[in-house]
């Protein structure tokens, strides 16, 4: 969800071609629609991880606040900001909502479908969705195929990198 909200604010930008009337007016508005987008994903990240940890405890009296499940519960509205993030550079460099989401949410379904499990194992290293979903665990971490920290860093890099081509493309397309 957090990805196609991301999706839909830019390229519904690019759709109705007020890209470059918003450029002209705000040169800056890009930045603050991606403040917009990342501060409501993450407002909306803690209320559900809030939300379903309290219903876990209720549910389950066994279930234990500390820990992993603190790691999981932080990095998990981490992770929703920075999947926001990389989809505002991916739809800001492509500027079409079904080419941003695809290529946003393609890769993990291109993982299991690769026969070899090496490489679906590398895959799922080094793809910033499958990574970053490993700050989720809490229970048999030497069974991940990336660290939870580490995994959460695949995800900010692949952001940090979609956010830069993004940034580069509308300077260059659309400034």
């Amino acid at each position: 969800m957090a990805a196609i909200l991301a999706v839909l604010v830019i390229s519904g930008e690019y759709r109705s071609g007020m890209m470059r009337v918003t450029l002209a007016a705000v040169p800056r508005r890009p930045v603050a629609l991606g403040l917009v987008v990342v501060g409501v994903v993450v407002a909306a990240g803690v209320v559900a991880v809030a939300g379903s940890s309290l219903a876990a405890a209720a549910l389950m009296p066994e279930f234990a606040a500390g820990g992993p499940m603190l790691r999981a519960a932080a990095g998990s509205v981490l992770y929703l900001g920075l999947i926001a993030l990389l989809s505002l550079g991916v739809a800001t460099a492509v500027r079409d909502s079904a080419t941003a989401i695809g290529l946003v949410l393609g890769l993990p379904i291109l993982v299991s479908v690769v026969p070899d499990p090496e490489w679906q194992r590398q895959l799922e290293r080094f793809g910033p969705m499958t990574a970053g979903l490993s700050i989720r665990a809490t229970t048999e971490l030497e069974t991940l195929p990336i660290a939870a920290w580490a995994g959460l860093g695949v995800v900010a890099a692949w952001s940090a990198a979609a956010l830069l081509g993004g940034g580069l493309s509308l300077q260059r397309r659309d400034a």
